[in-house]
């Protein structure tokens, strides 16, 4: 891979135009196969056996950082929507893949793959709404679930959101994604195309992000949120549960990726308790 400025510009203008997000229409949201869900019912014991076999022969790390990368990420000559991104975000506690304050008396819990049409049209057109009148006024906080079961980049994805997590940057990793999400099952998300996205966040210390998403850590926290989409029935993304805290999570039953007045319908319930 060439070095210097323009490896990364040219990195960067090839993904300034990402390949088109094909949706699904009228879905209500990405449907994993009965195949894929028997093969997630076994994908735990993978994932543990995969986590010592990958300690043992490779040290828990998996990284390929080119040398030409900044160090650490900003929105100078992001990609697009990065500067939106963090703006929308800025101020508001992460921790872990929990965003908002810990004392907000609403959960929303939201089981997402990040290589989801249907993801992406919440994630970008109602999402960023819910952050303004609900996390960022502290009503209500938001833990993410990012489940892989679409293909490789759904893996490839879930892999490095779950090291940006360890940065409490998760959200902000996501969100720069889906703004700049190209077509499921292409092959699109690269690793420079994972490169251009981190390094869009301010703040990201890229070294150890890709140094991480190999780790121990990534793969235990995959094998939990796949053991949670199972324990909950989830069958496809975008899912979403919301709960009052001390009760029990209840779905929310979006009618499609953009469906904000049902999801703030069970919201204002959970608020007023009733």
């Amino acid at each position: 891979m060439a070095s210097g400025k323009k490896s990364r510009e040219a990195r960067r203008a090839a993904a300034a135009k990402p390949p088109p997000v094909q949706s699904k229409g009228g879905t209500r949201s990405r449907q994993a196969s009965p195949k894929v869900l028997g093969a997630a019912a076994g994908l735990v014991i993978l994932i543990v056996i995969g986590v010592v076999l990958g300690v043992v022969l490779t040290g828990g790390n998996k990284s390929s950082t080119p040398t030409d990368v900044p160090s650490v990420g900003s929105i100078e000559g992001g990609l697009p929507g990065s500067a939106d991104v963090a703006a929308l975000y800025k101020g508001i506690p992460q921790k872990n893949l929990v965003l908002g304050s810990a004392f907000a008396p609403v959960t929303m819990t939201e089981f997402i793959d990040l290589q989801c049409p249907i993801c992406q049209e919440f994630e970008t057109q109602v999402f960023p709404d819910i952050v303004q009148k609900y996390i960022r006024t502290k009503k209500v906080k938001v833990v993410v679930e990012p489940w892989a079961f679409i293909g490789n980049d759904s893996f490839r994805g879930q892999d490095l959101m779950l090291a940006a997590e360890k940065q409490s940057k998760a959200f902000n990793f996501e969100e720069v994604l889906y703004a700049n999400q190209g077509t499921e099952n292409t092959g699109w998300l690269t690793d420079d195309m994972l490169y251009n996205i981190a390094v869009s966040v301010p703040g990201m210390k890229i070294r150890p992000l890709f140094a991480e998403r190999g780790s121990t850590f990534v793969k235990k926290d995959a094998a939990a949120i796949a053991a949670d989409a199972k324990k909950m029935k989830v069958s496809g993304t975008p899912t979403l549960f919301v709960n009052r805290t001390g009760q029990k999570p209840v779905e929310v039953p979006l009618t499609s990726g953009q469906d904000e007045t049902t999801l703030t319908q069970y919201l204002d319930k959970a608020l007023s308790g009733t």
